[in-house]
């Protein structure tokens, strides 16, 4: 039991001797340790304001710097939708960003305290390289669909509420995230695309869209009349509401788009605002046809009604048969079935 104790005052005056002789470079060391974690603390908060700054404009009306490509490619009518979808790309650029930065700074801050403790940084980077070069094959198709997501906020390709077409789904936008962009399509299916997956994006929702309306026409019409009457019949409608609040420019058209040998097509061209194509496209539609009935224009093959007898029958006889293509069927350009 003596040499016990004996053994603990020698360990116990030891430990004080070290102590008494090193503890200047104690102080010193914790005092740099202490000094590194509040720069990367500052570091970390400066940066992150820094973030926000470019990512948030000072005022409605300064364009944040990191956003300003939108605002370049968008007509000046879009303001309101322009500043929701700004403010959208912000939170979530401004997130990854801040998250990255985070990771920086407390990693370099952490291998220099390593540092000052007197741990070697060559092995333990070099495990890190490899774990590394384990995790990125084991999980790379994870890695390109995050890079694959930056790089579509970052580039404003498509947002909420814009309909796109990704190549595996055609549909709404709901979400977009890092990893899974989250679309609904016209039969209320919701698709869930992997943002690697996506090669190419087509969106028929930035900056403005165009209604693109064709009008079958009888080979007996004449052309330059009907011409003339669908220019004044949309001239008039997208100058009245509803349509007037979805309408960018006056309507353009066009002319004969086609001839085939059932029918003569005019096209008729309308800018409008993002999404809004296929409303102005029906009302449009439905306007003109009303137009040409009433002037007596004669639609594809002729006319063909219902006979008192209940077959179907053209407007000179009630015992012939409606082809396909007439009105009397359904047709891809009609507008029942087109959008």
């Amino acid at each position: 039991m003596g040499e016990t104790v004996d053994e603990l005052s020698q360990r116990s005056t030891e430990a004080a001797n070290w102590f008494s002789q090193n503890w200047p470079t104690i102080v010193a060391k914790a005092g740099q340790i202490v000094l590194i974690l509040l720069i990367a603390f500052a570091a970390r908060l400066l940066l992150r304001r820094l973030i926000d700054g470019l990512t948030k404009g000072s005022s409605s009306g300064n364009v944040p710097v990191l956003l300003r490509p939108l605002r370049e490619r968008a007509p000046q009518a879009l303001g309101q939708l322009l500043s929701e979808r700004r403010e959208q790309r912000a939170r979530t650029i401004g997130s990854v960003l801040k998250s990255i930065t985070t990771f920086l700074v407390y990693g370099t801050a952490a291998m220099m305290v390593l540092a000052q403790l007197g741990i070697q940084l060559a092995p333990v980077l070099a495990s890190a390289g490899i774990a590394g070069v384990a995790l990125g094959f084991g999980a790379q198709n994870l890695v390109r669909d995050f890079l694959s997501g930056i790089f579509m906020m970052l580039e404003d390709q498509y947002g909420v509420g814009d309909v796109v077409d990704v190549g595996p789904a055609t549909g709404t936008v709901e979400a977009v995230g890092l990893r899974v962009t989250t679309l609904r399509d016209v039969n209320g299916t919701v698709w869930y695309v992997r943002n690697g997956e996506i090669l190419r994006v087509g969106n028929s929702s930035q900056g403005y869209a165009v209604a693109v309306v064709d009008l079958p026409l009888g080979y007996g019409a004449n052309v330059d009349r009907a011409t003339k009457l669908v220019d004044m019949v949309a001239s008039e409608a997208v100058e009245q509401e509803p349509l007037a609040a979805d309408v960018l420019e006056p309507p353009e058209v066009l002319g004969i788009e086609k001839v085939t040998a059932e029918s003569i097509t005019l096209r008729l061209t309308v800018k409008v605002r993002p999404g809004r194509q296929w409303g102005v496209q029906r009302a449009l539609r439905a306007k003109i046809m009303a137009a040409f009935e009433a002037a007596g224009i004669e639609p594809p093959l002729g006319r063909w009604l219902n006979s008192p007898t209940g077959s179907i029958g053209s407007a000179g006889s009630a015992s012939s048969v409606s082809p396909v293509g007439s009105a009397g069927s359904v047709s891809p350009g009609d507008p029942v079935n087109s959008n």
